[in-house]
């Protein structure tokens, strides 16, 4: 690494496993970081706040960029680079390289023979990457470190197949950012519906599904509507109906208990929503499905 480029081209030649060398979350508060590099390649992920990422160049001259809240940035081995921060920022740092292939986990190259955007990124003459990353990577990122502190410093195959698939998500990302700078109305939508799907159990309003994409709530609001016909709580509404269905229909979870599992509020509420949305209460739903279930079986 550190040769200009992202990976090394070898990668696509012969046969490499990834590992983390080291991961750390860290709260910065007006901070200036001194120049320094590193042995392996950095992913760095802003959590909250924001700061700015300096690094020296192959001429000589200065390159920085400045990360936001859902914003990273995978920079190259071995080049020169320092945080700056003028408020508050919080991050979470991934280190890791790659080793020669040696167990049955699948290598780099067999996945980039696979995966065009992982190939493309992989093949990339660049010594950085600059993304905006949805909820999901953040979630990538964060089971991969917690996999790797219930594991030990070494960790397992668990940790190769969620780093792999983190640098999969990653090569896709680029694919769809390099294709348009500026995020189509599209991809908002994409990108909030993905969100309700990830945190359905959760209480959610139109102004943390907004702050999630990065608009302005009554902007979303009008994209969402013209995109999908409904409503932003409409949509998260069929949502957790259709999840409290799945529920109802193949656990055996109480009935009591369904609001909690989709974030549906007080029971009564529940139960009031579901009748207007299925025209049936949740336990006449589920008998109806139990009955419907034995009577295949039957035939």
């Amino acid at each position: 690494m550190g040769t200009g480029s992202l990976f090394d081209a070898d990668l696509l030649i012969n046969h490499y496993i990834p590992k983390v060398y080291a991961y750390y979350f860290k709260q910065w508060e007006d901070f200036r970081m001194a120049y320094h590099r590193h042995d392996s390649t950095e992913i760095m992920y802003v959590i909250q706040g924001q700061c700015v990422v300096k690094w020296n160049e192959g001429s000589g001259g200065e390159a920085s960029v400045r990360l936001e809240k859902g914003q990273l940035i995978l920079l190259d081995a071995n080049v020169p680079h320092r945080l700056v921060v003028e408020q508050t920022c919080r991050m979470l740092n991934v280190e890791f390289g790659f080793t020669p292939h040696s167990d049955v986990f699948p290598s780099v190259k067999q996945f980039a023979e696979e995966e065009e955007s992982l190939c493309e990124m992989l093949s990339a003459r660049t010594s950085y990457l600059v993304l905006q990353a949805p909820e999901e990577v953040y979630h990538a990122l964060k089971s991969l470190v917690l996999e790797l502190d219930d594991q030990g410093r070494d960790g397992g195959v668990l940790d190769r197949m969620l780093l792999m698939q983190l640098l999969i998500r990653l090569g896709r990302l680029r694919s769809e950012q390099g294709r348009s700078r500026v995020p189509s109305a599209g991809a908002y939508v994409k990108s909030s519906i993905a969100y309700m799907l990830q945190n359905y159990d959760r209480p959610l309003t139109v102004r943390k599904i907004a702050s999630s994409v990065s608009l302005h709530p009554g902007y979303l609001q009008r994209i969402f509507k013209l995109q999908t016909g409904r409503t932003l709580m409409e949509y998260l509404t069929e949502v957790r109906m259709d999840k409290a269905k799945m529920l109802l229909s193949h656990t055996d979870i109480p009935v009591a208990d369904i609001s909690d599992y989709v974030g549906a509020g007080s029971r009564q509420y529940f139960h009031a929503l579901f009748k207007k949305h299925v025209r049936m209460t949740p336990v006449e739903y589920r008998n109806a499905q139990a009955k419907e279930r034995y009577e295949e079986i039957k035939r």
